[in-house]
């Protein structure tokens, strides 16, 4: 009888452990969710990650990517991430106002000349340093990934600034692109992403702003007769994950993750201007939207018009950051 017993609890002691051992094999899952389209510059660098990660850590880790808001959209998806529904976000830098003001600084007007300043900035210390800004609240900062410059589009020709008075303008939830439309007299509409097409279409909204991957994989040319290169801002991406996620994991997994997104992050980089690029000669080709080119002088004048709002955020993104990132253009 007590062989019995021995025997049982021996068994039992062993099924458990084959229990615990199999769960601790199961791999890591790591949902990556975002709004956009796969063929972006975001949404080829998550599948890219996806590969990557998949490949070094087979059968530790195991990545699943939710394009354009399929998961979670733009108002839900940094709740999601601080809940732990999702473990990895590449939300714009336009998000971030309500947990680090400092990072309004990518939304400021006509700050960066092109791609390659706001490379030098983000790579340097104080772009290194606000991706750590948010970790009291539990978000860590990975990377910065291009998208590109941001380009107008409206139901009317916008050449000068006066031509936008009076349009209402779909933004991000950002402060700052309140004030930028505000500052030529046009009336901001705060939407999310993927209502934009429908909002266009319907005149909820008479324009937008955004990159030329972004128009065209969304087609918006379809609804925006007239777009102008005006290359007025940045739209870039923070891949961010929850803190206590990230910390958490097994540090040879961690560490690996991190070489892939240096390696995902590079290829990201390199790419986005070519699809931007590519997708602006679509929008061209397709002959339903015009696009306009400002002269130095109309493009200057623009600049004017939105640059007092940097005057405006100054206390909260400082001085010495704005000064930073000025000076990024010039290197």
């Amino acid at each position: 009888m007590l062989m019995k017993t021995t025997l049982k609890a021996l068994a039992c002691a062993l099924s458990l452990t084959a229990a615990g051992l199999a769960q601790a094999a199961e791999p890591v899952t790591i949902k990556f969710a975002h709004v956009v389209a796969d063929n972006t510059p975001k949404g080829q660098g998550a599948l890219l990650f996806k590969k990557l990660a998949e490949e070094r850590l087979p059968g530790k880790v195991k990545v699943e990517v939710y394009p354009n808001s399929s998961l979670f959209g733009d108002g839900k998806e940094m709740e999601a991430l601080l809940l732990g529904d999702v473990q990895m976000l590449a939300p714009s830098l336009a998000k971030f106002e309500h947990y680090a003001k400092a990072i309004q600084i990518f939304d400021l007007p006509f700050l960066f000349d092109d791609l390659a300043a706001a490379d030098r900035f983000q790579s340097g210390p104080q772009g290194k340093a606000l991706l750590k800004a948010m970790e009291g609240k539990n978000i860590t900062g990975l990377a910065y990934w291009h998208n590109g410059m941001k380009q107008l589009s409206a139901n009317k020709p916008l050449r000068e600034p006066k031509d936008a008075r009076g349009l209402k303008f779909r933004v991000q939830a950002s402060a700052v692109l309140e004030e930028q439309f505000k500052a030529v007299r046009a009336n901001p509409r705060k939407m999310s992403f993927a209502e934009v097409y429908q909002g266009l279409q319907t005149g909820v909204v008479n324009g937008t702003e955004n990159t030329w991957s972004n128009y065209e994989s969304q087609k918006v040319h379809e609804v925006q007769p007239y777009m102008t290169a005006s290359d007025h801002g940045l739209i870039d991406y923070m891949v961010i994950t929850n803190t206590s996620f990230w910390n958490g994991l097994p540090s040879d997994v961690r560490s690996e993750l991190e070489a892939v997104l240096e390696e995902v992050t590079a290829e990201v980089n390199r790419q986005a201007d070519a699809l931007n690029q590519q997708a602006r000669q679509a929008i061209a080709a397709s002959g339903k939207s015009e696009i306009i080119e400002l002269t130095p002088a109309q493009r200057a004048e623009w600049r004017e018009a939105m640059k007092p709002v940097w005057k405006k955020f100054e206390n909260d993104i400082g001085a010495e950051m704005i000064q930073a990132a000025q000076a990024a253009n010039q290197q």
